[in-house]
């Protein structure tokens, strides 16, 4: 069995029902879209993590399906700025505790604002980073949202 990560350990204080799953990790594909098919969820189920810096706000981040592309200008617009831009992958651990392909909206060294697809909500489950690159944790997305304080919105075509 996996190794709990702090992200499993958020769930289960409180209470929260979910699963674990192992996949092959591929150095040279950390995709959303090809971690989708090592867990055996379709893509619209998988969704990433992506941290963000607004240009009032400071970081942000913000959670999408895998098959699915940020719209950087709805973002900006329900973060309330201007423009908001991808932070550099040298700056992700830094700022969240985890590495990219790893990055869990659960457990961030701090909390930043952070913005949930729209259809997350009425997905079970949903498939999000456990914290480490491997490990994929399955919750209903209606649980996602509540314990990680989500703004709830349409940020990606």
């Amino acid at each position: 069995m996996a190794v709990k990560t702090i992200a499993c350990r958020i769930l289960d204080t409180q209470k929260i029902t979910y699963s674990l799953h192992e996949y092959e990790v591929d150095e040279n594909n950390l995709d959303a879209v090809h971690v989708a098919k090592q867990v055996g969820l379709p893509p619209q189920q998988v969704f990433k993590t992506l941290v963000l810096r607004g240009d009032k706000t400071g970081v942000i981040m913000a959670c999408i399906p895998a098959d699915k592309e940020l719209d950087l200008k709805a973002l900006a617009a329900v973060s309330k700025n201007k423009k908001v831009e991808m932070v550099p992958v040298k700056e992700i651990q830094g700022l969240t505790g985890y590495i990219r392909g790893g990055v869990s909206p659960l457990g961030v060294k701090k909390r930043f604002p952070f913005f949930l697809h729209e259809t997350a909500h009425i997905l079970d489950p949903i498939s999000i980073s456990a914290g480490k690159r491997g490990l994929q944790i399955f919750l209903a997305g209606s649980d996602l949202a509540s314990i990680s304080e989500a703004n709830l919105v349409r940020i990606a075509h």
